[in-house]
């Protein structure tokens, strides 16, 4: 099998890896297109000291595992939980219908599985969803990111409905943010995005997005922000953009240690919410209605067999997704 593997910060190709074998409960889906994300990036520069095969951003279809899903086209939840080991008792997280915060909790392509970026997966029944017929792959492929960021728009929607937002910003204007942006809008349509790229800015304003230089951001104009930068100074600019009792979303990771005036956020009264990962079924029917428009965030796409060479262009400031063909 031919499958990117990542490891000591440097990315290539290997030919002699098996392909996986089935387990009970669980699918061999083949690959039919996969996308590098900022984390992926993030494991090739040392991120967790990973080794493997990464990639989790994926589509494909199932070639075995029970009949019912065999030829079905297939994304999957990242997140092998206690559901997919049904003879073993939950752990509270699970037993608490918390399974993305699994005390057992494995990640495709990040922790304890091999990823997409190979010709075949293994992947547990239960983290599995139908692709609709309407969807193409190159759509289809973005559902673990659109749901990452359905996630914020569940867990801001309440402050929506009770009328507490009427002004937003997404801090970040990368792929992430693109994303984040674009289904927050779905609801808030006078969102605004804050970025350093002019190249991304510009593709948030093609998107129909106010969108403009990080550092001209007003101070305390905005009731939610959503920090999807990843830099310390993205948040700086995130909690300098919050009105008081206002919310921030922090969407991205930040591999080093933030400095955070807490007396401020205490004073203020600002309620900070960690998001991860997103409800799938959101994703596809957000996909499916068109709501949400990713065909445009495509910078290229490149076969497997090139995995560094689209590593290194997905690293390029600006670039949004590149996709690999196994």
């Amino acid at each position: 099998m031919i499958a990117a593997w990542i490891d000591r910060g440097a990315v290539r190709v290997r030919e002699d890896l098996p392909r996986p074998s089935l387990e009970p409960g669980e699918a061999i889906v083949r690959v039919s297109l996969a996308g590098i994300c900022g984390t992926d990036l993030e494991l090739m520069r040392g991120y967790r000291n990973f080794s493997g095969i990464p990639g989790h951003e994926f589509v494909g279809r199932v070639e075995e595992g029970p009949p019912e899903w065999v030829g079905a086209r297939v994304v999957a939840e990242i997140n092998v939980t206690c559901r997919s080991r049904p003879a073993e008792p939950l752990c509270p997280s699970c037993a608490n219908g918390q399974p993305t915060h699994c005390l057992r909790r494995e990640a495709i392509g990040i922790r304890g599985r091999d990823g997409a970026f190979a010709e075949w997966l293994r992947a547990p029944v239960s983290n599995l969803h139908r692709v609709p017929e309407s969807l193409p792959d190159e759509v289809a492929v973005f559902a673990e990111p659109v749901a990452a960021a359905c996630r914020v728009l569940r867990q801001v929607e309440g402050d929506i409905e009770h009328g507490c937002v009427t002004r937003a910003l997404v801090v970040g204007a990368g792929r992430l943010g693109q994303l984040v942006a674009r289904v927050l809008a779905i609801r808030l349509p006078g969102l605004e995005v804050a970025g350093r790229s002019e190249r991304n800015l510009a593709r948030a304003r093609a998107a129909g997005f106010a969108a403009g230089p990080v550092t001209e951001v007003k101070a305390s104009a905005y009731d939610l922000v959503v920090e999807c930068s990843g830099a310390s100074a993205g948040f700086t600019a995130a909690r300098r953009a919050v009105r008081p009792r206002g919310t921030i979303v922090l969407k991205s990771t930040h591999k080093n240690d933030l400095a955070v005036d807490i007396s401020s956020v205490v004073v203020d009264e600002i309620r900070l919410l960690g998001s991860r990962c997103g409800p799938f079924e959101d994703a596809l029917s957000a996909l499916e209605r068109r709501d949400v428009e990713v065909r445009d965030l495509i910078d290229d796409r490149l076969p497997l067999s090139a995995a560094s060479e689209a590593f290194d262009r997905a690293a390029e400031p600006g670039v949004a997704k590149v996709l690999l063909v196994p």
